[in-house]
C-alpha cells in the first residue's frame, strides 16, 4: 500500500513531463471573453453531478469517492487523500458561487465529516496518511504536501463561513507540517520541506515548501501570531534561494546528495504566487506584492508558451489560477482571468465528453483526451474548481486558497 501510493504519484509526475515533452496538440484560436457570454456557474455544476453520479460513493461507500471510473483491476475501493482532498475543494469552491451557499451546503459538510477517515493512526505523528485507515484500508505513508493542501481546504472553509472548528483543523495542519522541516545545517542548502514522512525520504521539495508557507501566511493573517509568520518566511525564502530558476518558475526539488531535479510545474508557480500574496496582506510590506506581480509575468510569459499550460496536469493548473485570482484581489490585470476563461474553455470544447459530462486527459492528467484512459476523480474535481472560479463574484477572489 504505502509503495504504491509512492510509486503511483512519482510514475503520474514522470508521465506528465513526458507528454509535455511531447507537445500533444497545438492551442487553438484564443476566444475573447468579452466576445460571448459563457455560464460557468451551469458549466461548474453540470461537472460537478457527472463528479458525483460516475465517482462519489455516497452514503453506502462512506461518503468517500473512487479513483477513476472505471475503476482498475484489483485497484483499490476508494481515492488517495489527494483525490479526495480536490473533490472537498471543488465543492467547497462550488457552493461559494453566487446562489448555491444554501444548495451545496450539506455536499460540504460530508466532504469535511469524511476526512478524519484518513486520518494517521499514530498518536505520535497525528495527520492524514495517503489512504483511509482501518477499518477501511490500511493506511499509507503520510505525505506533508497533502496535509498542506489540506489544511489550505480548511482555511479555505474558514473564510467562507468563520467556523472556528474549520480554524483549528488549519492549525493542526500546520502542525504536522512542522515536521517536514530539515534542520540539518551540513546539506547543501540547509532548509526546506520533506515530501513524504519516511526514513526513505532524500529530497526537499518546492510544493511542500511553498504550499506550506502559503498555509502559514494565511494563519498569520487571521491569528496574527507571530510563529506563522516565521514559519511562512523561512519557507518561502528557503524556496526563492534553493530552487528559484527565474521569476514565477521553481526547480521541483533538491536532493540530499546536492542534485537538483528541474522540473517545472503549474502549481510551484501559483504557490509562490499565493504566499507573496498572502505576506503581502498579512504585513502591508509592497515588496511581496511586487515579487507576487514578478512571478505571475514570469510564470504567465513561460506557461502561455508552447502550449506548455494545457500540458501540464489539469489540477495543477487550478492551483495556479487560485493563486492568480487571489494575486487579483490585491492587484488587478484582466490577464489572469482572461488565460484561465481560454484554458477552462479548451477543457469544456476538447476535453469534457458531451455525452457523460466526463473529463478525459492522457495519463500524465493533462493534455489531449485519450479514450484509452480512465476518467479520474483528480481532473473531474480540477474542472469544477476552475469553471467555479469563474463564476465566483471577483470581489470574492481574496477568498480563494
Amino acid at each position: 500500500m504505502t509503495t504504491a501510493r509512492t510509486a503511483r504519484r512519482a510514475g503520474l509526475l514522470l508521465t506528465a513531463l513526458a507528454t509535455a515533452a511531447a507537445g500533444l496538440l497545438a492551442a487553438p484560436a484564443a476566444h475573447a471573453e468579452g466576445h460571448r457570454t459563457t455560464d460557468w456557474a451551469g458549466r461548474a455544476e453540470a461537472s460537478y453531478q457527472a463528479l458525483q453520479r460516475d465517482l462519489y460513493l455516497g452514503p453506502a461507500g462512506h461518503h468517500l469517492y473512487r479513483e477513476t471510473t472505471p475503476q482498475a483491476p484489483g485497484g483499490n475501493p476508494y481515492s488517495y487523500l489527494w483525490e479526495f482532498r480536490e473533490a472537498t475543494q471543488a465543492t467547497v469552491y462550488l457552493r461559494n458561487t453566487p446562489h448555491n451557499a444554501g444548495r451545496y451546503r450539506k455536499d460540504v459538510a460530508d466532504r469535511f465529516a469524511a476526512l478524519p477517515r484518513y486520518a494517521a493512526t499514530d498518536p505520535a505523528r497525528p495527520g492524514y496518511a495517503s489512504y483511509p485507515s482501518a477499518p477501511l484500508g490500511t493506511g499509507g505513508d503520510l505525505f506533508f504536501d497533502d496535509n498542506a493542501v489540506v489544511g489550505l481546504s480548511f482555511l479555505t472553509q474558514y473564510r467562507a463561513d468563520g467556523d472556528r472548528a474549520m480554524l483549528a483543523k488549519a492549525r493542526a495542519a500546520f502542525t504536522t507540517d512542522t515536521r517536514a522541516w530539515d534542520d540539518d545545517a551540513a546539506k547543501t542548502c540547509p532548509g526546506g520541506m520533506h515530501w513524504v514522512e519516511t526514513d526513505a525520504n532524500t529530497i526537499r521539495a518546492a510544493n511542500v515548501t511553498g504550499l506550506f508557507a502559503q498555509l502559514s501566511a494565511g494563519l498569520y493573517q487571521i491569528t496574527k501570531e507571530p510563529t506563522y509568520l516565521d514559519w511562512a518566511r523561512k519557507a518561502y525564502d528557503w524556496n526563492r534561494t534553493c530552487l528559484q530558476q527565474s521569476p514565477g518558475l521553481y526547480r521541483n526539488d533538491r536532493d540530499d546528495n546536492g542534485s537538483v531535479n528541474t522540473t517545472l510545474w503549474t502549481y510551484n508557480s501559483g504557490a509562490m504566487i499565493g504566499t507573496a500574496t498572502e505576506l503581502y496582506r498579512a504585513t502591508g510590506r509592497r515588496a511581496y506584492l511586487d515579487q507576487a506581480v514578478r512571478d505571475a509575468d514570469g510564470a504567465l510569459a513561460y506557461w502561455t508558451a508552447d502550449d506548455r499550460l494545457y500540458d501540464q496536469p489539469a489540477i495543477f493548473n487550478s492551483f495556479l489560477f487560485q493563486d492568480l485570482l487571489l494575486l487579483d484581489s490585491q492587484r488587478h490585470d484582466p490577464r489572469y482571468r482572461q488565460v484561465l476563461s481560454d484554458y477552462a474553455d479548451r477543457l469544456w470544447e476538447q476535453n469534457r465528453d458531451p455525452a457523460s459530462g466526463l473529463f478525459r486527459f492522457q495519463a500524465s492528467n493533462g493534455g489531449a483526451p485519450d479514450p484509452a484512459q480512465p476518467v479520474a476523480t483528480l481532473n473531474q474535481s480540477a474542472a469544477v474548481q476552475l469553471f467555479s472560479l469563474l463564476a465566483w463574484d471577483p470581489r470574492d477572489y481574496d477568498r480563494t486558497t
